[in-house]
């Protein structure tokens, strides 16, 4: 093959590589000051300038200013010393559209070498970096107020670079009563509300703070560059200002507020990780919101050491709650009841009580709340029910005559739709006739659930007696109470213990209606003789309380029982 062949051969391969790049991709020669010499038609129609526009101007006639200074500084560094650069960039297009490509820089470089000129190969990527985006909002952005999200808060941490004596502060918060307005308006009407309170937020900080949506109706700001009380309290009170100005959507003027909990963390060493500090100054300032929800909302409250521990106390009691029931960490005390006119025990309360190797004896006050809370208390309330009702079952078997046991329904409970279908079921199971057995409701639940008289019907048709626990706290009407298919009320225990001049009438009258509506009246919490005697003037029927016994286990109720049958055939 002779030269001229060779010759004719590589510029036909030369024009197809050009036609196919042409074809495929966006090609541009510069100078090396950046200068376009060619460019092909493909850079034309990206960029909606015409060849005679690219020609003799600078690259930079596409430069969307979307990159920073040390972006182009890198590139041309890099170009500069005869490498080739590869990376992807946004451009704007003459319209003022934009565009990515993929782009390749190859220098042309002189014997000395120094480049002389650079060809530039690029590829459109631009829908590829609108997936890309689309992808990011997606993971990174709250879609119902386009706030950015929890992974979008991970990030940001990891982006900051906080330095040792730096301080951070948090707001926590959420809208009050937010569940009572998505019942009462609908979710839709809730979303419209949580989008302005988004922008509403959004309003109250500056650039260099953060703002999440941490889900359902809480939001968490990050407040980077203040951290003087006074200041801090300038934006919580331009944040409630916010909050209490009324929402109008749909037509309606819906009114809230919001209650804010605000924790100050200063980094002191560096070598805590920052994701875990970020994340307990959060914790704090979630506790801090739960005090000031429970101040009635509307409400700011800053983070305190109490607090803490208080929380760290009801984080393990949670968590070793859920274990309870399976390993047999629950017990059951009894309560008597007495005869206030022969001192017997007619009966006794059943009281739950939980003791933890971590945590020790945990009161129901404390354990109680959070079974209900996690949905526990419907397979522990089974659990009462049924140890109750065979233990009844085997004192009657023995000899031992308790005329009721009383045991105590959360609202959760008593909420339930399988809860008389549960309590019929344990009845059947342990063999005790329904007379033995008696449900005690607390006033409040009772008011505070809707058409409670079927359910208490319910019960009754079983043969199962009903108690109103708490009595007199409830402020219920006597037309109420009239209703409910009753047997016995209990005197809340905060009137046994003033009985001064007023609080004689308040008893005397409770033991009066009690009477004439046909009720067994039982009194709480008596303590001592004077208590015992008076209430047994006022013929009320039963007493409960530290004066006879403390709650026990029991076989120490079967003992008491068998002194007290003891002391009967002596006499």
């Amino acid at each position: 093959m002779n030269q001229k062949t060779k010759l004719s051969e590589t510029l036909q391969k030369l024009e197809d590589i050009e036609l196919a790049l042409n074809e495929s991709s966006i090609v541009a020669i510069t100078d090396n000051k950046g200068v376009i010499q060619f460019a092909n038609e493909k850079f034309c129609e990206m960029s909606k300038y015409s060849l005679k526009e690219l020609i003799g101007s600078k690259q930079s006639i596409v430069n969307s200013g979307y990159h920073s200074r040390d972006f182009f500084k890198e590139m041309w560094r890099t170009i500069g010393t005869g490498n080739v650069w590869k990376g992807e960039i946004k451009n704007k297009a003459k319209d003022g559209t934009f565009y990515w490509v993929n782009t390749t820089i190859v220098p042309f470089l002189k014997e000395n070498g120094k480049p002389f000129k650079y060809v530039s190969i690029r590829h459109d990527i631009t829908k590829r970096k609108e997936y890309e985006e689309t992808i990011k909002q997606m993971a990174f952005y709250d879609p119902l107020t386009s706030l950015p999200n929890r992974n979008a808060l991970t990030e940001w941490i990891t982006k900051e670079a906080m330095e040792v004596g730096e301080s951070i502060t948090v707001l926590f918060m959420d809208i009050d009563r937010f569940k009572s307005i998505n019942d009462n308006f609908g979710h839709r009407t809730g979303d419209k509300i949580l989008n302005e309170v988004a922008k509403r937020l959004q309003n109250c900080i500056t650039s260099f703070d953060f703002i999440v949506r941490q889900g359902g109706d809480e939001f968490i700001v990050f407040l980077k560059e203040l951290s003087d009380q006074q200041e801090i309290m300038t934006v919580v009170d331009k944040i409630k200002e916010q909050f209490n100005l009324p929402f109008f959507i749909n037509g309606k003027k819906i009114a809230t507020s919001t209650s804010i909990g605000i924790s100050m963390n200063t980094l002191e060493d560096k070598e805590i990780e920052l994701l875990s500090f970020i994340e307990a100054t959060i914790r704090q300032a979630d506790t801090a919101m739960y005090h000031a929800k429970r101040n009635g909302g509307n409400s700011h409250c800053f983070n305190t050491f109490d607090q803490n521990k208080e929380m760290e106390r009801y984080y393990l009691l949670d968590q070793e709650v859920k274990y309870a029931l399976g390993q047999n960490q629950f017990s059951i005390l009894y309560h008597p009841l007495v005869s206030l006119k022969d001192n017997k025990i007619n009966g006794v309360e059943a009281l739950l009580r939980w003791n933890n190797k971590k945590l020790g004896s945990v009161s129901p006050v404390e354990f109680i709340p959070i079974l209900e809370e996690l949905g526990l208390i419907i397979p522990v309330g089974k659990w009462v029910l049924k140890s109750v009702c065979k233990q009844m079952k085997s004192w009657h078997d023995n000899g031992v005559h308790i005329n009721r046991a009383s045991v105590n329904v959360s609202p959760v409970q008593f909420r339930s739709q399988n809860f008389v279908n549960d309590v019929k079921e344990i009845l059947q199971e342990t063999g005790l006739e329904a007379k033995y057995l008696e449900m005690e409701i607390t006033e409040g639940t009772i008011l505070n659930i809707k058409n409670p008289e079927g359910t208490l019907s319910e019960l009754r048709d079983l043969g199962v007696s009903i108690s109103i626990d708490d009595f007199g706290t409830g402020y219920s009407s006597l037309s109420y109470l009239k209703r409910l298919p009753v047997n016995t009320i209990k005197i809340d225990k905060s009137f046994i213990d003033d009985l001064d001049i007023e609080g004689e009438v308040i008893v005397d009258t409770i033991i009066s209606m009690g009477k004439n509506l046909k009720y067994n009246v039982v009194a709480e919490g008596i303590e001592n003789a004077e208590q015992a005697s008076y209430l047994k003037a006022q013929n009320c029927h039963e007493g409960q309380g530290y004066f006879w016994s403390k709650p026990i286990e029991a076989k120490r109720i079967t003992k008491l029982y068998e002194e007290q049958v003891s002391s009967i055939n002596v006499k």
